[in-house]
């Protein structure tokens, strides 16, 4: 009996059906459609009889091959692919609710995810109730008759704050709900919510599992029941990813595993550095022994993810400074790249919250984020803590 491969494995080993041509890697499947053998294939792809591809607003081998990898990565039956990491979590909200529902939301999420929930979803009748990340004792008195869905992140963008996804699967089967992550900070490779019971999966591909900031893109993976409505969905809505984005993003995970081991193990050495730095006033990365929910991140976490978070004296002006006396290190909006990124989420991702739901999820005006790239380790202490002192 053939052994189960390893996860790694798979993400290198998934591929599309090789061609006539017999290539080692695959191709790039640049088209809008494809072909039939006869009319009456057509009419049974048509009325979906067979499964073949159509249209690549609906599939693609690129796109399929993708998915494949991401589900073999996370564990999940299903997944569908999405031009953004925001059009991901559109896509699961939209297919998964509908008009009087509510979601059960953690606070602590991604700006933009902050916005579409207050601006946008409460449009098509979908709304929300805010949940402390620290007060999960007293979330079971926020779910009403029409709360169908809980989201959360951990760790939590920017303030890298975590969830005990073990609690987390108890607490909605108890009540029913959707159980809806987001595992765009820690990758499959740190944690696999399915594990959990989690239910459904999102990713902003954009981030770690391109890696190189090249690329856009995002996927929800999840159980195939909820994955076809969202399949659904998207096919009516249209935020397909291009064949080109699939084939750069199946690339990329080939070397995700690798990647991801070094984006930790420099984010724990510098963040042990400015740990004692005398300019910082306390830093937060999850394998820190400091950091309060430490043993959750050891349970449920493989290393401790490659965003480090530190505060320091000064508010704003003193942010400013401090990125604008980096050398090497980006300012870019993104993370999870080869190339070490710093931003200030106050005046930036988060500014659009207003600053007492900033202060209120641990966003101060002292805070900096950064993501942690792939260059020597020495190099990217020196420009951090050169920068601290330079910006006094």
């Amino acid at each position: 009996m053939t052994k189960k491969r390893q996860k790694d494995t798979e993400a290198i080993r998934i591929q599309a059906k090789r061609t006539h041509n017999n290539e080692h890697s695959v191709p790039i499947y640049m088209t809008s459609s494809f072909v039939y053998d006869n009319a009456e294939q057509m009419r049974a792809a048509f009325n979906d009889e067979i499964e073949v591809n159509m249209y690549t607003r609906f599939t693609n081998p690129n796109t399929d091959e993708f998915v494949a990898k991401m589900c073999a990565l996370e564990g999940t039956e299903a997944g569908f692919a999405t031009a953004t990491g925001m059009a991901a979590v559109f896509a699961s909200f939209g297919a998964l609710l509908k008009m009087g529902d509510d979601i059960l939301v953690c606070k602590s999420i991604f700006g933009a995810t902050h916005t579409l929930l207050e601006k946008v979803m409460v449009k098509f009748g979908i709304t929300h109730t805010n949940v402390e990340l620290h007060d999960t004792a007293n979330w079971h008195k926020y779910i009403k008759p029409n709360t169908k869905m809980l989201f959360v992140e951990t760790p939590t963008n920017p303030t890298l704050d975590l969830l005990d996804l073990e609690w987390v699967g108890k607490f909605t089967k108890q009540h029913n709900l959707i159980f809806n992550i987001d595992n765009c900070f820690a990758t499959p490779v740190i944690q696999t919510p399915v594990d959990y019971g989690a239910d459904i999966i999102i990713h902003s591909a954009t981030k770690f599992l391109d890696g190189q900031g090249r690329t856009m893109g995002g996927i929800v993976l999840g159980r195939k029941d909820l994955i076809k409505e969202v399949y659904s969905f998207c096919r009516m809505t249209g935020p397909a990813m291009s064949p080109f984005n699939s084939w750069l993003l199946s690339k990329s995970l080939e070397t995700l595993q690798i990647r991801m081991e070094r984006h930790s193990e420099s984010a724990l050495k510098l963040a042990t550095a400015l740990e004692s730095h005398p300019e910082v006033v306390r830093v937060k990365y999850p394998f820190l022994l400091s950091h309060p929910q430490y043993d959750i991140a050891k349970k449920q976490m493989k290393t401790g993810g490659g965003v480090v978070t530190f505060y320091v004296e000064g508010g704003l002006e003193r942010g400013k400074r401090f990125l604008d006396a980096l050398e090497f290190c980006s300012m870019t909006a993104n993370l999870g790249d080869s190339r070490t990124i710093a931003s200030h989420p106050a005046s930036t991702t988060h500014s659009k919250m207003p600053a007492a739901d900033q202060l209120s999820i641990g966003i101060e005006p002292g805070m900096i984020r950064i993501s942690v790239g792939l260059e020597n380790i020495l190099d990217i202490i020196n420009d951090v803590t050169n920068a601290l002192e330079k910006s006094k």
